[in-house]
């Protein structure tokens, strides 16, 4: 069996992430003869290192090739990064899912532009509203709200439509933690009390961020939201 083999088959031991320097430590634990040899050629470099720095800075070396061929997953979010091996069949899956998630927001659009096609006038004002009111908590209070659609266009088993009716701000990180689920619509008030809290937090740091919370503004955003929601 080649190294590099030995390699792999010491990743398959773990069950979930791990990082290069807990798979290099489980590479020695499970091929001994291959600390060995690392230890004698850590002697002879130029820089003090050891045997178990070697095998994991080899196979650091090698995560790309492992990623590209499809036999490791990289979780990049993690400090140090972490990796687990996949099979085949999680490899294609994978990529499916990949391929899915790359066209959703072609996919998105397209559904958001049918409906807007569709929109009579005072349609076409609150979708605008919505938009300006979206920019204006950016401008003035630097919060990014998403325009959420309350049932999701995309969800597969029920899918919501493009229209001012299914319309709520959520902050961007909590509409990517609701991804395609579909939400009861906030009612106004419950929306008015998520904006207020949103804000709430914001006025906690805001000397620190040179933010002025002017509640004049924020009440007229409200306001004119109550006038489209």
């Amino acid at each position: 069996m080649k190294i590099h083999e030995k390699y792999l088959e010491a990743l398959k031991t773990f069950d979930d992430y791990v990082t290069v320097s807990e798979w290099a430590i489980k590479v020695g634990d499970v091929y001994p003869d291959l600390l060995v040899k690392a230890n004698k050629e850590a002697t002879n470099q130029k820089q003090e290192t050891t045997g178990l720095r070697e095998i994991a800075a080899r196979i650091s070396s090698q995560v790309p090739k492992y990623e590209l061929d499809g036999v490791i997953q990289v979780d990049k979010n993690e400090r140090p990064k972490k990796v687990k091996y996949i099979t085949r069949e999680e490899y294609e899956e994978n990529i499916s899912h990949d391929r899915e998630e790359d066209l959703e927001p072609l996919t998105r659009r397209e559904k958001e532009k049918e409906g807007e096609d569709s929109f009579l006038v005072q349609e076409h004002y609150r979708h605008d509203e919505f938009k300006n009111i979206q920019k204006s908590f950016k401008n003035f209070f630097s919060i990014d709200f998403d325009i959420d659609h309350a049932k999701a266009l995309l969800n597969k088993e029920d899918p919501g439509s493009h229209h001012p009716d299914n319309f709520q701000l959520l902050l961007k990180h909590h509409n990517a933690k609701k991804s395609n689920n579909n939400w009861e619509r906030f009612s106004f008030d419950e929306q008015c009390k998520y904006i207020k809290k949103v804000v709430e937090l914001q006025t906690l740091i805001s000397t620190h961020l040179e933010i002025d919370i002017n509640n004049s503004i924020l009440e007229s955003l409200l306001a004119r939201l109550k006038a489209v929601y």
